[in-house]
């Protein structure tokens, strides 16, 4: 008999890899800025509530993008909306590498973000459809996983790269993106599971619009998933954007020095997307989910207000092991929207959600100018505590529309 895997099996670890390395290059995009940031701020000669703008710039890019790539990935297919993603941003990103000042900066992170938005909600439908109930979890905590991975890649190149071939270099690595479109292109089939919903609907499937991500079945589940979504990443943002400009100008770690505490705290964090991913999957999503952000309200404040920089160092990866709910977000959010809108639906809760905190960096960067950046940080376990909250509110809207199902029958 043989051994040889199937094709729907091959195609599965196919988008797997796909949807890895797309968030991988996602991720080192975002951090790519955060570790270049102190050094733009001195070359430009940029106050904190104007570099908090170029973060805003960004995330203002990515809600936009979630609506026009969920669009793109129910009407026309999941592959052709990962590589467009991964095509946008990964040109966009190179690009700064010419920025004249602020203002190119600003609109090319725009840009950039209408790419980088697209790339979660699709990885949600593909692995949601590609996968079965029981692995969902996993396998979307593993492509989340990507997101630590991304972070210390950039950080590594930022320690190499930074010191002796300065910032625009860095943005060059953009172009990586590039690779991840390659491989989806060479090796991704579509999503069975999708194109055998075109195939049933055949000329009279109507285009999806996002109308019916608003209809009376799924208006509360898009208004608190959106609302969950948008304070856990006012809380993850609002850190993740001026931790490594906290600890080089408050803590007076030097760049390489600063490089070591991101990358283990974003050790900590690929750790705990394991752990929350295989705990979802055992205890369920909505419970995960408040474990994660629970954890994290504690633990915000605690890092901030650590006086001591060996504490700090090894504070980062406990404190990151609860930045684990966007992989939870992923299976939760394509399981509670059918088919023709999961993409649309999953994306939008999470990527406007990301649109909704762009502001965080802004008014924290505000904020830290009459104060510290430290005070900053600590106000970011607010977030957490009302995602939770946001959390239970969609938890009990799916189980209301549940009973009014059986109800009905």
């Amino acid at each position: 008999m043989s051994m040889k895997p199937s094709g729907v099996e091959q195609n599965r670890w196919h988008v797997l890899t796909a949807c890895f390395l797309a968030y991988a290059f996602d991720a080192m995009d975002f951090m790519l800025l955060a570790v270049a940031m102190p050094v733009i701020i001195r070359d430009f000669h940029l106050s904190l509530a104007m570099a908090g703008l170029i973060g805003t710039a960004t995330l203002i890019g990515v809600g936009l993008s979630s609506v026009l790539v969920g669009l793109c990935a129910d009407n026309y297919g999941r592959k052709s909306a990962l590589i467009g993603s991964l095509l946008v941003f990964g040109v966009f990103t190179a690009a700064i590498a010419f920025s004249r000042g602020w203002l190119d900066l600003m609109v090319l992170r725009f840009l950039a973000g209408l790419g980088l938005g697209g790339v979660w909600g699709v990885a949600a439908a593909f692995i949601g459809e590609v996968f079965g109930s029981r692995q969902r979890g996993r396998a979307m905590a593993l492509v989340i996983s990507a997101w630590p991975v991304g972070f210390g890649v950039a950080a590594a190149l930022a320690r190499f790269i930074l010191p002796g071939y300065g910032w625009r270099v860095l943005f060059l690595c953009g172009f990586g993106a590039i690779v991840a479109a390659i491989y989806t292109m060479c090796f991704v089939r579509e999503s069975a599971v999708w194109v055998a919903d075109q195939e049933k609907a055949g000329v009279a499937r109507h285009k999806v619009s996002i109308s019916e991500i608003f209809s009376d079945e799924l208006r509360w589940t898009t208004i608190f998933g959106t609302l969950a979504a948008t304070f856990a990443l006012v809380g993850y943002w609002g850190a993740n954007t001026w931790i490594p400009t906290y600890l080089s100008k408050e803590r007076g770690l030097g760049a390489a020095n600063m490089t070591t505490f991101v990358i283990l705290l974003n050790v900590g964090m690929f750790v705990g997307l394991q752990l929350f991913g295989w705990l979802s999957d055992r205890i369920g999503r909505v419970r995960s989910l408040i474990l994660s952000f629970v954890g994290a309200t504690i633990m915000m404040p605690l890092y901030s207000l650590t006086s001591s920089n060996a504490v700090l160092l090894w504070m980062g990866p406990v404190m990151a092991l609860f930045f684990s709910f966007s992989g939870i977000f992923g299976s939760y959010f394509a399981e509670i929207y059918p088919l023709r809108v999961r993409s649309l639906g999953a994306g939008f809760c999470f990527n406007v959600g990301r649109g909704l905190s762009a502001f965080a960096p802004f008014v924290l960067g505000a904020i830290a100018a009459k104060t510290n950046l430290s005070t900053s940080i600590a106000l970011c376990g607010a977030g957490f505590a009302l995602a939770a909250v946001f959390t239970v509110a969609l938890a009990i809207t799916r189980r209301r529309a549940s009973l009014h199902v059986e109800l009905a029958v």
